[in-house]
């Protein structure tokens, strides 16, 4: 097994390039589930994708929670929409995770969603959609954590989630 090698204070640096840089790096060996983030504006259906996404943050009222860049022109598009639909992307959607991030093409040519009567968009076969709505954002570094509320979701127990880790995809096996 390779020495990790001795911890260090944010102040220090990781060691290993600009703490950003590693910290990006460690944070990306960690697994996280893919969500996409969509709804309909006016100009259309908008979204992007982000590993820091979490369910149950509070179970009464259903909570969740993800953060997005400051810098994010898509988030600031998406922010002010009634409705937002969370839809963790399924181990056979790796090509709507490469769509959705992408900054040159259409993120939804394509792709096979549906919008409900609040404007939230979700995409088909994905293991859990959820509508929600953004209740607060708090200020995190060079990030944005959203506070949503959960209006509904779908979830297929049968679907498995895209997984990333390590900067690249996986999916999970059962252990049993």
């Amino acid at each position: 097994m390779a020495a990790f090698g001795s911890l260090r204070s944010a102040e220090e640096g990781l060691g290993l390039g600009t703490a950003a840089m590693q910290a990006e790096d460690v944070f990306a060996s960690y697994p996280s589930a893919i969500a996409a983030l969509c709804a309909q504006t006016a100009d259309g259906p908008v979204g992007f994708v982000v590993t820091s996404f979490a369910a149950g943050v509070s179970f009464d009222p259903p909570m969740a929670i993800f953060s997005a860049q400051k810098s994010s022109r898509t988030w600031q598009a998406l922010r002010g929409a009634p409705s937002i639909g969370v839809s963790v992307l399924g181990h056979d959607q790796q090509h709507a995770c490469h769509q959705l991030a992408s900054r040159s093409r259409d993120r939804f040519a394509k792709l096979d969603y549906s919008v409900t009567d609040a404007g939230a968009v979700l995409l088909a076969e994905s293991p859990l959609r959820m509508e929600c709505e953004v209740m607060s954002e708090t200020p995190a570094g060079d990030h944005q954590m959203v506070l949503l509320k959960v209006l509904g979701a779908q979830v297929d127990p049968e679907s498995s989630p895209l997984v990333y880790r390590s900067k690249g995809f996986h999916h999970l096996i059962s252990a049993g």
